[in-house]
């Protein structure tokens, strides 16, 4: 093993795939948590409702409420006819976003595609980095309604299942549409629990980050520290600002649900700690050897094997004890991922 986890390899675990949870549970608060002590590594197992138990007065919960759009397009090449598929990725300018294509080699710049039967049509500006194409839309009437439309949610490459409701991809407090996937540990809450969490005298901070694709981007180098992180556009109100200074002024928690909850306050507090009302874009990476500014507890779900998520939660809570953690999760036959079941790390 290398010195502090700083191999990828170092955070490897072999998960059987039939954990990889496929659908949303009903009741989504009624999944289960496994409750992680990030200094002794000692474990507890719960449902997920009672995380309440877990919050004191004075705590706040730091929650994304970015929304996921129907980022997935799927069209015809305009001349041939041939498949395509368009993946909605960054807004650039008004109609022109940066996206994922597939297939790729017959996407050129000045290649024109057809969706809806032509509801929709773009066309291929330039190739960018990480050959993402720069695409130009056009439409009659309002881009959100086309897109609910035609569009698809983008999910995961490890869901096979098509989503039946589209709603159970995205939090009930989801409001800024811009993300390309969920923030997962997020769609463990209901209104009610929210609303418990609160009369509990709980703070509730609501940050924005939109999340993009390089979040299921494998680290492809062997030592952590030369990953290149994907960048991602965050927003962190006065009001979310003011909440979480005070819980950390008055000598209360600042809980985080979600590993982007998590890397937006980390991103936007100064080296005190402290934050202002601020946006931009970051590609902010937490690895083991990090010093967290704000955050002092993680609500999350199970990530995969040698992900830049997995060297996150590791960073709060040490690569041994994560990985424990996990072991006993397979062990127990927690479901993994999106659809999965949530970790508490306190």
């Amino acid at each position: 093993m290398s010195e502090l986890g700083l191999s990828t390899s170092d955070y490897y675990f072999d998960l059987p795939e039939e954990l990889i949870a496929q659908d949303p549970m009903e009741k989504r608060d009624e999944c289960r948590l496994l409750v992680v002590d990030k200094n002794t590594g000692e474990i507890e197992h719960h449902k997920f409702n009672e995380i309440i138990n877990y919050l004191e007065p004075g705590d706040c919960l730091v929650l994304n409420n970015t929304k996921v759009i129907p980022a997935r397009l799927l069209g015809e090449k305009e001349g041939t006819g041939a498949a395509v598929e368009i993946l909605l990725l960054k807004r650039k300018e008004a109609d022109v976003w940066e996206t994922l294509v597939k297939p790729g080699k017959k996407l050129r710049p000045g290649a024109r595609v057809s969706f809806g039967g032509g509801m929709l049509k773009a066309e291929i500006l330039d190739i960018v980095e990480e050959g993402n194409r720069l695409v130009k839309f056009y439409y009659d009437g309002i881009w959100e309604e086309v897109l609910d439309k035609l569009g698809e949610m983008p999910l995961p490459p490890y869901i096979t299942h098509k989503l039946q409701d589209k709603n159970m991809y995205q939090t009930v407090y989801a409001k800024y549409e811009g993300s390309a996937a969920a923030p997962t540990a997020g769609l463990h809450f209901t209104e009610k629990l929210l609303e418990d969490i609160k009369a509990k005298g709980v703070d509730m901070a609501f940050v924005t980050l939109h999340v993009g694709l390089g979040t299921f981007r494998p680290v492809k180098v062997d030592n952590v520290k030369e990953h290149h992180m994907h960048t991602e556009w965050y927003q962190v109100t006065q009001e979310a600002a003011d909440k979480i200074n005070k819980a950390k002024a008055e000598g209360h928690r600042v809980i985080c649900v979600g590993t982007t909850s998590c890397r937006t306050i980390e991103s936007a507090a100064d080296e005190s700690g402290h934050l202002t009302e601020c946006s931009g874009d970051t590609s902010i990476f937490i690895y083991p050897g990090y010093k967290f500014k704000v955050l002092d507890q993680l609500i999350t779900n199970f990530h995969l094997p040698e992900s830049t998520l997995v060297m996150l939660v590791s960073a709060l809570a040490g690569r041994e004890h994560v990985l424990n953690a996990y072991e006993e999760a397979i062990k127990e036959r927690y479901r993994f991922f999106s659809f999965g079941d949530a970790c508490f790390f306190k």
